[in-house]
């Protein structure tokens, strides 16, 4: 009767480990920035790290921001682990915990879906409709496209 118990209790124990896991393992939903949140982004992904200063001097050459909503916005993406901040110093040096390309496709693929139907060329031609595009870009892009017909070959 003693081994039965035990048996009973070993068997919902693993069950109730496999049931933690499983939810545990299910993919967390994307993260989207805001608006905001993605601007600074752009300035880490190009600077690497910085403080909330340069992040600061960066934005306010091209939008009028204060100060405190900059770092008032840093201090939340740090909250929600996009970005990490480094404080051994006496100015924190943050960094971005997500990456441009992670990032880009998640943006992409919400637009190849919602504004576009799940129709990638509808995306393309409309990106290549709606700016003006160098020789240069147009030759990296026939380079790029000659890559997948090349893999299909």
């Amino acid at each position: 009767m003693e081994y039965e118990n035990l048996r009973i209790i070993f068997a919902t124990k693993f069950i109730v480990v496999l049931v933690i896991n499983q939810l545990s393992m299910k993919k967390k939903k994307p993260y989207r920035p805001t608006e905001s949140e993605l601007e600074i982004l752009q300035v880490l992904w190009d600077q690497g790290a910085a403080t909330v200063r340069e992040v600061h001097e960066v934005l306010a050459k091209s939008k009028d921001i204060g100060y405190t909503t900059t770092l008032k916005t840093m201090q939340i993406m740090t909250d929600k682990g996009i970005l990490s901040r480094d404080t051994s110093s006496r100015t924190h040096v943050y960094k971005p915990m997500v990456s441009r390309e992670q990032t880009q496709q998640q943006f992409l693929g919400k637009m190849i879906h919602g504004l576009f139907k799940g129709s990638t060329s509808r995306l393309v031609i409309g990106a290549l409709d709606n700016e003006e595009i160098s020789v240069e870009e147009m030759k990296k892009i026939r380079d790029y496209l000659k890559q997948f017909e090349n893999k299909g070959k």
